[in-house]
């Protein structure tokens, strides 16, 4: 197949590398046009322009918002009704992801300093959540728990999801997904129009605080719309997996972690670095051979061949300064000592750490979060976690010698800014 051969030494490298590495994921007018009319409707008209667009771009025909809420019974039997392999890996999934989150909690503190002022930081969780889940044949019972489980550990007291069921088409890992999960109330709605009635509420759908989770660019865009009305966790472009290797894995294992971001979608990046020429060549007919094999191979063939690429880099410096540029979302560090080269690593959503790490293992019960930065905004974000579901206020308490101290500072810069009111109201509490 005709996926992109790359290499350092070539004076054109980093602008192809650019080039390569470039994702518009700004929506077009129409969507934009589309998104913001179903919004204005959703505000306007509430719950009965959320059953109409559910009706119309579903494919559903229900009467009212009632056949549309999912009862903790149901979720409950969809859980109890899963093959006993099924429930046994998804519960393990969901013990080690709660595991690992739980070492991201933060706590209050405070200090007292020498006169009695009291300065410090009191951390409270968000009181609601929404969690936009897939629906559908795409739906990915593995969303719910990285999006659900971070958000009961910050101590989020009410998670409302929404999954749309396209044809009324139901996933049942999903809904076990969220009675494992604790989710408190469950609606079968998506798109546009979810988003809208997460972020303004329904007399049906409550208002939240905050919405996480993945979905079409009618998903994405409407986040960007009411991103301010309530947080949102990011605006995630296509998968993507960056894979270091010395040549000394087996190509079979390299070829089929490549696959295993291709297979997403035609947009999905996978991209190989390694210092031997010979080693890729070796990559590249475990490719071609392998590829007839896989269930999604049309997807995985142009998604290799539009925006992956195998590439030859000097030595493993060279390939660890061509990966804090790309910044990528999942990097693959197959190599001899994985742990020394990751402390050079500036920029991942998340590294996975020598030859027996697949990154498949990630996404659905290593333990850490799956939600992590595309398109480069690892150079300046994380992975979703407990502290996204989670706020920090400032603690300040003075003394009374503290506040005659501190006052005399802040009356001087307050002066200096011309902000007299600051100033005297500081001075008040200056002792003569």
């Amino acid at each position: 197949m005709d996926i992109k051969r790359l290499n350092s030494a070539d004076e054109s490298f980093w602008s192809q590398l650019d080039q390569l590495l470039a994702w518009e994921s700004v929506s077009d007018e129409a969507v934009n046009a589309t998104v913001t009319g179903i919004i204005a409707d959703i505000r306007s008209r509430g719950d009965a322009a959320l059953v109409e667009y559910t009706n119309r771009f579903d494919r559903m025909s229900v009467a009212d918002m009632a056949e549309l809420e999912i009862p903790a019974p149901r979720l409950q039997q969809a859980l109890d009704g899963l093959p006993d392999d099924q429930r046994t890996a998804l519960q393990t999934a969901a013990d080690r992801v709660c595991s690992y989150h739980e070492h991201q909690k933060q706590d209050s503190w405070s200090y007292t300093e020498d006169d009695g002022t009291l300065l410090g930081q009191q951390i409270t969780p968000l009181d609601r959540v929404g969690l936009y889940v897939p629906g559908g044949k795409a739906a990915y019972p593995s969303s719910v728990l990285m999006n659900a489980i971070p958000a009961k550990v910050a101590g989020v007291e009410e998670l409302i999801m929404v999954v749309p069921t396209p044809d009324g088409e139901i996933n049942e890992l999903v809904f076990a997904a969220a009675a494992i999960c604790g989710v408190n109330r469950v609606f079968t709605v998506g798109g546009a129009q979810a988003v809208a009635a997460l972020a303004y509420g329904t007399d049906t759908v409550p208002q939240v605080d905050k919405i996480v989770g993945p979905g079409n660019i009618y998903v994405a865009t409407a986040k960007r719309h009411v991103f301010g009305t309530v947080g949102i966790d990011m605006i995630a472009g296509p998968s993507e997996i960056l894979v270091i290797c010395d040549g000394k894995t087996d190509p079979d294992w390299i070829a089929m972690d490549l696959f295993s971001q291709a297979e997403h979608d035609e947009d999905a990046q996978s991209i190989l670095l390694c210092p031997d020429a010979d080693y890729l060549d070796k990559v590249q007919s475990s490719i071609e051979r392998l590829l007839p094999t896989m269930e999604r191979a049309d997807i995985i063939h142009a998604s290799l061949t539009d925006r992956g690429a195998l590439v030859k880099v000097k030595d493993m410096d060279e390939a660890i300064t061509v990966s804090n540029h790309i910044a990528p979302e999942h990097l693959e560090l197959s190599v001899e000592d994985p742990e020394a080269l990751a402390k050079r690593v500036k920029h991942a959503g998340a590294i996975f750490m020598g030859r027996y790490t697949a990154e498949a293992l990630g996404d659905y019960c290593a333990g850490p979060n799956h939600v992590l930065p595309t398109s480069r905004t690892a150079r300046y974000s994380s992975p979703l976690g407990v502290y996204d579901f989670q706020k920090r206020s400032s603690l300040i308490m003075c003394s009374a010698e503290g506040a005659s101290e501190l006052g005399k500072t802040a009356s001087t810069l307050a002066r200096g800014e011309g902000l007299e009111a600051h100033a005297r109201s500081a001075e008040y509490r200056v002792k003569n």
